[in-house]
C-alpha cells in the first residue's frame, strides 16, 4: 500500500489497495477511507470474509464518502448457501484466454462437465461434480433462472463473454433445485462509461458481431449489449444463428436503497443433426427466451432487507424431420418460470443472522408435455403447473481467523414438505492458507421432460419423485503469495432416487426411471502462477470422479456418463510489448458407454483439445486470432455425435 500522511489530522490516506498479508490494511483495525468503490469491498476483505458473507459486487462503479468505520461486506448475495463459492472464471485474469462463449469459459474448470451437441455452445448441457445437467441450478447475478422443462435449455441466457465479469460455483444452497450445486454468472461493465464493438469471422461460414457499452452518472449505471452469431455448420445440418440482447441497470439512493434491474432476449435457430437421436439427421430446433428481474436492497441500521422478483419465458419448437410436419408432428413448448424472494440480514454481536423465504412457479403449455387440456390452447393440447417454496434461516459467525456458518430450511412442494440443511466451518490465516469443511442436504424436482416426454423411442414416467442427496466436502486453499495460488477439494455425495433415462438392452426404448442409490466420490486440485513478466499466467488443474451405482446393467443416457478424469493446463505469454499468446489444453476421459446408430454398445474414448489465441493491443484497438481444437481432434461429448474439428477465426475489437 502506498500512503501519504496528513500532518494536521494525523491520519493516513491510502491511494492504492493491496491484498497482501503484510499490507497496512490487513494489520490495522480501523482507518479512514476517503473514497471507496462499493465493488472494492469484495477485494479489500480477506477472501474468506468476503465469501462467507456472500458479498455481491452490484454497485461496482458507485463511490461513497464514508466516515471512520471498520470495513465489512454489504449487499449480500441472495443465496441460502453457507459455503464458500468456487471461482471458475474471472474477466480480470482470464481476458486473454481463447474464450468466445460462456460454455468455453467453463470447459477448463475441473468442477464442470461441458457436453456440447454443436459448435460455439449453441446447445450445451452443464453439469457440476458428477451431477447431471438437470441437477444444476443456473443463476444470473444471483437470480435463479433455471428452466423447469429441461436442463437442455437452462444455459440459454442472453449474455456474451463481453459482459460477464465472473462465474462461480455455489454449493450448499438449502432448498429445491441446486442438487449438485449452482453456477452463478455475474455481469458488469468493463468501465464506468465506454462503447465497444467486436467483429469476427472464420471457418464454416462463422461470423459474429457484438456491440456493448455502459453509462454511469452519479448513482445510476446502465449497461447494454447486443450480439449476433451464425455459421454454415461444420457438417451437414449443423448451421446456426443466435441473437442476444441484454440490459442491466443499477441505481443507488441513500434513502430509497439499491435497485438492480436486468432484462434479456435470445433467439436461436440451429440444425440438430442427430442431437437427440442418431437415427435422425434432419432434426431442427428453435428457441426463444425472454427474462427479467428486479432486486432491491435497503439497510435499516443493523438490518438489511433484500427482495427480488424474476420471470423467464421460453418458447421451443423441435422438428424431428425439419420442414416435414406431415411425417412427424413438431413439438411446441411454451414455458413460464416466475420467482420471488424476500429475506433479511441482521448483524449483531453473535454474528449475522438471515431469515428468508422464496417462491417458484412453473407452468407449461405443450403439444407433448403435461396433462391433456379439455380445450386446446391455440396449438397446445397439454398443460402442467406446479410450485415450490422455501423458508430458510442462516447464521454466520467469525472469531478472528475462524468462521462457522449454518443454514436450515423447509421446502414446500407438490410432493410434500422436506427439511433441508447445510453447515460449514473454516480457518483462514493471515499468510493466505485456508481450510474449510462442510456438508449440505439437497433435492431436485423432476423436470417436465422427465415426467411427460413420450415419443418414438422414449417412455416417460409421471410417477417420479424428487431426488435427494447429502454432500460432504473438505477444501484447502492458499492465496498468500504475490505469484502463487493453490487449492484442493475432496467431496462425497450420497444420493437417492436418481432420475435418469435408461434402457435394459440396446434395442429397447429409453425409459425415465429412478435409480435407488448413487454415490459419487470426487477430488479436485489446481495451482496457478501469475506475474507482470513475459509469462503472465500459468494454471494446472485436475479433477477425478468415481461413482458407485445400484442400477443393474442398465444402459444410461446421462447419470453414468460422467467425466472420470479431467486434466487442464493454460499459459499466457506477453511479448513485444503489445502481443499476447494464450494456450489452453485439456485431456478428457469420460466413463460409461453409448449405443451408436447401428445399435452397437461402445465405450467412450479419451480425447485432447488444444485451443489458442494470439492478440495484439494498441490503445483502443485489439486484433486477435483464435484457433480452436488446433490438433483437429475427432471427438464427441455425447455418444456418436460428431463435434467440430479445427476451427480458425479472427476478429477486431474497438473500445472507446
Amino acid at each position: 500500500m502506498e500512503t501519504r500522511r496528513n500532518d494536521e489530522q494525523q491520519l493516513f490516506h491510502f491511494s492504492r489497495w493491496s491484498r497482501k498479508s503484510y499490507g497496512a490494511f490487513a494489520s490495522l483495525r480501523r482507518l479512514k477511507i476517503c473514497v471507496l468503490a462499493v465493488g472494492m469491498s469484495s477485494i479489500l476483505l480477506l477472501p474468506h470474509e468476503a465469501l462467507a458473507e456472500g458479498v455481491d459486487t452490484l454497485g461496482i462503479y458507485k463511490t461513497l464518502d464514508i466516515e471512520d468505520i471498520s470495513i465489512e461486506g454489504n449487499k449480500s448475495a441472495p443465496t441460502r448457501s453457507a459455503m464458500i463459492p468456487t471461482a471458475v472464471y474471472d474477466r480480470t485474469v482470464d481476458a486473454a484466454a481463447p474464450v468466445q462463449t460462456m460454455e468455453a469459459a467453463l470447459r477448463l474448470s475441473p468442477s464442470v462437465d461441458i457436453r456440447e451437441r454443436g459448435g460455439k455452445g449453441i446447445q450445451t448441457d452443464i453439469s457440476i461434480r458428477g451431477g447431471s445437467f438437470d441437477q444444476t441450478m443456473i443463476l444470473l447475478n444471483g437470480i435463479n433462472f433455471t428452466d423447469a422443462r429441461t436442463g437442455h435449455q437452462t444455459h440459454s441466457l442472453p449474455v456474451d463473454t463481453d459482459c460477464i465479469s465472473g462465474i462461480e460455483i455455489i454449493d450448499g444452497i438449502t432448498g429445491t433445485g441446486a442438487f449438485a450445486g449452482a453456477i452463478n454468472i455475474r455481469t458488469a461493465p468493463l468501465k464506468p462509461t465506454y462503447l465497444r464493438a467486436d467483429l469476427s469471422g472464420g471457418a464454416y461460414g462463422y461470423a459474429a458481431g457484438n456491440l456493448s457499452g455502459a453509462v454511469t452518472h452519479k448513482g445510476l449505471t446502465v449497461m447494454a449489449m447486443g450480439s449476433y452469431r451464425r455459421s454454415d455448420g461444420y457438417i451437414h445440418n449443423t448451421a446456426f444463428r443466435n441473437w442476444n440482447g441484454y440490459l442491466r441497470a443499477t441505481w443507488d439512493n441513500s434513502k430509497a436503497g439499491f435497485f438492480d434491474f436486468q432484462a434479456g432476449y435470445q433467439n436461436r435457430l440451429f440444425g440438430s443433426n442427430g442431437f437427440y437421436s442418431l437415427l435422425y439427421k434432419e432434426q431442427l430446433e428453435q428457441t426463444e427466451t425472454m427474462l427479467a428481474s428486479l432486486r432491491w436492497v435497503r439497510s435499516f441500521g443493523n438490518l438489511t432487507v433484500n427482495a427480488s422478483g424474476s420471470y423467464r419465458k421460453n418458447f421451443d419448437r423441435f422438428e424431428l424431420i425439419k420442414n416435414h410436419p406431415e411425417k412427424v408432428p413438431y413439438n411446441y413448448h411454451n414455458t413460464d418460470n416466475a420467482g420471488a424472494e424476500l429475506w433479511g440480514d441482521y448483524r449483531w454481536t453473535a454474528g449475522t443472522t438471515s431469515l428468508g423465504a422464496d417462491y417458484q412457479y412453473n407452468h407449461i403449455f405443450s403439444t407433448v408435455l403435461g396433462e391433456p387440456l379439455d380445450t386446446p390452447h391455440g396449438r397446445y393440447t397439454k398443460s402442467y403447473r406446479r410450485y415450490a417454496g422455501n423458508l430458510w434461516l442462516r447464521h454466520i459467525k467469525r472469531w478472528r481467523r475462524f468462521d462457522v456458518s449454518a443454514s436450515a430450511g423447509i421446502s414446500f412442494t407438490p410432493y410434500g414438505n422436506s427439511a433441508l440443511w447445510s453447515v460449514s466451518g473454516g480457518y483462514h490465516s493471515l499468510t493466505g492458507f485456508g481450510v474449510e469443511a462442510g456438508a449440505a442436504q439437497s433435492m431436485r424436482l423432476p423436470t417436465f421432460t422427465d415426467l411427460f416426454y413420450t415419443a418414438t423411442g422414449y417412455k416417460s414416467n409421471p410417477d417420479l419423485k424428487p431426488e435427494r442427496a447429502i454432500t460432504y466436502r473438505l477444501r484447502a486453499s492458499y492465496d498468500g503469495s504475490e505469484h502463487w495460488t493453490a487449492s484442493a477439494l475432496v467431496y462425497w455425495r450420497s444420493a437417492d432416487n436418481i432420475i435418469d433415462w435408461v434402457k435394459p438392452t440396446p434395442e429397447a426404448d429409453w425409459e425415465s426411471r429412478q435409480i435407488t442409490e448413487l454415490g459419487t466420490l470426487g477430488a479436485e486440485i489446481s495451482a496457478g502462477y501469475r506475474s507482470d513478466g513475459w509469462l503472465r499466467k500459468a494454471t494446472l488443474s485436475y479433477g477425478y470422479i468415481h461413482s458407485t451405482k445400484n442400477s443393474g446393467s442398465l444402459i444410461s443416457k446421462y447419470a453414468f456418463d460422467y467425466m472420470r478424469n479431467k486434466l487442464a493446463a493454460g499459459v499466457e505469454f506477453r511479448f513485444l510489448r503489445r502481443f499476447s499468446l494464450a494456450l489452453t489444453g485439456t485431456l478428457y476421459d469420460r466413463t460409461g458407454n453409448y449405443a451408436d446408430a447401428s445399435g452397437a454398445v461402445l465405450d467412450f474414448k479419451p480425447y485432447f483439445l488444444l485451443d489458442g489465441r494470439l492478440s495484439f493491443e494498441w490503445r483502443m484497438l485489439r486484433l486477435y486470432l483464435d484457433a480452436m481444437n488446433m490438433t483437429d481432434t475427432r471427438y464427441f461429448d455425447y455418444g456418436g455425435l460428431q463435434m467440430p474439428g479445427a476451427w480458425i477465426s479472427a476478429g477486431i475489437t474497438i473500445t472507446i
